[in-house]
């Protein structure tokens, strides 16, 4: 009898890509059945902090809540270089030492932890779905957004500029790649289940990459609105080697950024 898991994951595209193969049973993990959950990271971050997901994709920053209850698997990392998340405005003057108030895509996010370690004078956070950020912003509704996922593409075809990339700060402060999301599995399912999960997403990815025509309806159809090109370029960044491997370099950008957010 299979042993039924939950399963969460973002509908963005590195997410979609990489879990492609096991939503569609292209790939199977002996012995388990997977229930899927597909929601913003943030909804996920506040899923797995109330231990209610089995497997999740998560924010590192939400890492270090549940540290006690889950695993930090080696597959399906969203780390690298020239990735991070950015300060936007449509304004033309204002810097960032002017900046209190911003609109961030979630307290639990990566990137809401970076602001806080690099501008720790920014103390009025507004949280918005990450989604909703830019198009605010070009209205009008407020001055300074964080954006994450797709954001990095799109935000000159809002009107907005940016501020500050908060990746290439963290790059310069500490010569490590910046580590944004990482996959999760519960202590309890016991090592060789979750031995048996981190192999089935790696055979997961490696079947998308070889079958990239099969799969790229239903990323599209998960992305919504969003540009072929876009989505391609969201998927260059984000899945690299780091996705196949977390790796020394990448554990070490990890325990950096966990280290930074209990001294905060």
């Amino acid at each position: 009898m299979e042993r039924r898991l939950t399963l969460g994951f973002s509908p963005c595209p590195n997410d979609t890509f990489i879990f492609y193969a096991l939503a569609q049973k292209r790939v199977r993990p002996p012995g388990l059945a997977l229930d899927l959950v597909i929601r913003d990271v943030e909804e996920l971050n506040s899923l797995v902090m109330r231990r209610a997901l089995d497997v999740s994709k998560i924010s590192f920053h939400t890492l270090g809540y549940i540290l006690d209850s889950y695993v930090l698997l080696e597959t399906g990392a969203a780390l690298g270089r020239g990735c991070g998340p950015l300060l936007v405005t449509r304004f033309q003057q204002i810097t960032m030492g002017e900046v209190k108030r911003v609109v961030v895509p979630g307290i639990h996010t990566t990137a809401t932890l970076l602001l806080k370690i690099l501008y720790p004078h920014v103390e009025d956070l507004v949280v918005m779905r990450y989604d909703q950020i830019m198009p605010a912003l070009a209205r009008g509704e407020a001055e300074v957004g964080l954006i994450i996922h797709e954001g990095r593409f799109t935000y000159p075809f809002y009107g907005l500029r940016r501020l500050a990339d908060l990746g290439e700060e963290w790059e310069k402060e500490t010569g490590l790649p910046i580590p944004l999301g990482g996959i999760v599995a519960k202590r309890s399912l016991g090592p060789e289940t979750i031995k048996t999960i981190q192999q089935a997403i790696l055979e997961s990815m490696k079947y998308t990459r070889n079958h990239p025509d099969e799969a790229w309806p239903y990323i599209k159809k998960h992305a919504q609105e969003m540009d072929d090109q876009v989505i391609q370029s969201h998927i260059d960044l984000y899945v690299n080697e780091y996705t196949c491997h977390l790796g020394e370099e990448g554990r070490k950008a990890v325990t950096k950024l966990l280290e930074l957010a209990r001294e905060l």
